[in-house]
């Protein structure tokens, strides 16, 4: 595979090692708030946060993949397109061109 692909899964495998990391301290955090809860209530709390936050995380990682997909389409249509047009002018200067060159000579004879 190529280098640039295994960068990009490495920071993706990070960031998202990261999140999680953020998901569980922000999960402490949030049950810190209520000291009367057992130390088992306690921990339904965070593991019920963190699993929450890291929903809410992968939803925003792939509604963004799917954004970036859908770009990425439509760059290629449009560079498709632009490509075309220019295909079509260069043919036409060349025919226009050509023409020029023979009408001319065509003329004189």
């Amino acid at each position: 595979m190529d280098a640039r692909v295994e960068i990009a899964r490495l920071e993706g495998y990070l960031a998202w090692e990261a999140e999680v990391s953020a998901a569980e301290r922000d999960a402490r955090a949030f049950a810190e708030q209520f000291p009367w809860l057992s130390p088992g209530d306690r921990e339904s709390v965070e593991r019920a946060y963190a699993a929450d936050r890291l929903r809410y995380a992968e939803g925003v990682v792939d509604r963004a993949v799917e954004r970036c997909r859908q770009l990425a389409d439509r760059y290629r249509s449009e560079c498709r397109r632009i490509c075309t047009r220019w295909a079509a002018v260069c043919l036409a200067v060349t025919l226009a061109v050509a023409l020029l060159a023979v009408v001319p000579a065509a003329l004189r004879a």
